[in-house]
């Protein structure tokens, strides 16, 4: 069973709670959860966050840290590690922790039932079989059959314009399938797991080499489609509540280095009008189709637009998306007072099948917002010899920066601290800059990356390679 690492929560009287159970960079979505709940249910709600993150420092209220590796990393090599864990891991060692389960046994002495609130909807949570607990979310077995890669393709050729893809049933198949294929598709070819996301299990191919430097399970399956030079990535985030309900959030653009490693977002997306609606018009399409496949809640759907203005779908991410947040505080300067959020859109869409009366789905950006991220993800162990106090006030620099109170800001969020190793596949911050122009945003990212590489002193030994198999955005 994994120890509890950190732990400072506080039950409050007349107080009902909910679980969230996820990184700690999605914290900031369960204030607009408790607020909808508290107005839903006309009594007062709050939470408890449940993270695997390792920090020197927390400055975040009612928090549990478990992460099967703490332990173990901080034994082998003396010093504090932060480290990502996979969902799946993560999942399984909260439900199987009995200081947990003794929490939700507590809880439920004093309210009647428990909702839990996750990033992504996964079978190995499995604290929702016991009696009145349940996900707020997608049901957890048809988001996991969603977000197949395989699976979307083969459904959704014929509705959206799918790249071109071969279906390989096994590493041996993967490897017959690109050595056809690699003279008719000069550019390269797109190969991954029938799951991954962020650039994890995928890789852009140009030679067998490639290939067989990458993988090698031999009774996998594997998607390959064919690799399309593009210069735009965007990303569309959305709600479905039923094949009639589908709101759209809003279309960013994504930053992927590398060919397949996603590092952050930008917004707003800098496309064309009438792409954006093209976008859009697959989102609804695609939103449809998840529901009749039974999927209610976010998701994101992923495009490339090549240099001719030619769209590719790419995936659908039955989830939620690395833009959720910041979507979030978006629309909240954005639409008018009382307006659903995302969270309150997606309670609605599960447990009703329907959206609010006074859902509004914006069309324009009346405060000029422009905003990015910057996941600074580490390729190589580090250690640390300076921190940077965690910011908690991501919320109220939007409202700033919309109401015209400051021009523009960064944050530097969830910085790991002092004296930690940092490993491979793991972020030791992440920044987020906001202004009313691209070159507001550009310059806070890069003051922020300027500030984090001063806290980074040496490169460790490379043997504490530890990435997740299944990172999400």
């Amino acid at each position: 069973m994994s120890e509890i690492y950190f732990s400072n929560f506080q039950l409050e009287e007349d107080t009902e709670y909910f679980l969230y159970i996820g990184e700690l960079k999605n914290y900031g979505l369960n204030a607009f959860l408790k607020e909808a709940l508290s107005r839903i249910f006309s009594r007062k709600f709050d939470f408890i966050a449940i993270v695997p993150d390792i920090f020197e420092q927390y400055n975040y209220d009612n928090l549990i840290v478990i992460n099967p590796y703490a332990e173990p990393f901080e034994c082998q090599f003396g010093a504090h590690v932060c480290c990502r864990v996979s969902s799946e891991e993560f999942a399984a060692a909260v439900s199987n922790n009995r200081r947990i389960r003794a929490l939700i046994k507590r809880l439920l002495n004093r309210q009647e039932h428990i909702y839990i609130y996750m990033y992504e909807s996964i079978p190995e949570m499995t604290l929702d079989e016991i009696p009145n607990v349940s996900i707020l979310g997608p049901d957890k077995h048809i988001a996991k059959h969603i977000n197949s890669k395989i699976y979307q393709y083969q459904h959704l050729k014929d509705m959206l314009p799918v790249v071109d893809f071969r279906v390989c049933h096994n590493f041996e198949a993967l490897l017959s399938t690109a050595q056809e294929l690699f003279p008719s598709w000069p550019d390269g070819l797109f190969v991954s797991d029938e799951y991954s996301a962020a650039g994890v299990n995928s890789i852009i191919a140009y030679h067998m080499d490639d290939i067989e430097n990458k993988f090698s399970a031999p009774d996998e399956p594997y998607l390959i489609s064919r690799f399309i030079p593009h210069t735009y990535d965007p990303t569309v985030l959305a709600v479905v509540a039923d094949e009639d309900d589908v709101y759209i959030a809003g279309v960013a653009d994504q930053r992927i280095e590398k060919g397949t490693r996603f590092t952050g977002s930008f917004f707003p997306s800098v496309l064309d009008e009438t792409i954006i609606a093209k976008l859009v018009e697959y989102t609804r399409i695609s939103g449809k189709w998840l529901a009749r496949e039974g999927y209610r809640g976010i998701f994101g759907c992923d495009f490339l637009v090549d240099d001719q203005n030619n769209i590719g779908f790419l995936e659908i991410n039955a989830r939620k998306q690395g833009t959720t947040l910041e979507f979030c505080f978006t629309l909240e300067q954005s639409l008018p007072p009382g307006s659903p959020m995302l969270p309150e859109l997606e309670f609605y869409a599960v447990t009703e099948g329907v959206f609010p009366v006074n859902t509004v789905e914006t069309i324009s950006n009346p405060k000029n917002l422009h905003w990015g991220t910057f996941n600074y993800k580490i390729q190589d162990p580090v250690q640390t010899e300076g921190y940077i106090p965690q910011s908690a006030q991501e919320r109220e620099a939007f409202k700033k920066v919309a109401q015209g109170k400051l021009k523009k800001d960064f944050l530097i969020l969830e910085h790991a601290g002092c004296d930690f190793v940092v490993a491979q596949g793991a972020f030791i911050a992440r920044i987020v800059a906001i202004g009313h122009s691209p070159a507001d945003v550009e310059q806070g990212l890069k003051q922020g990356q300027k500030t984090i590489d001063l806290t980074i002193i040496k490169t460790k030994d490379p043997e504490i390679h530890h990435e997740p198999e299944n990172a999400a955005k």
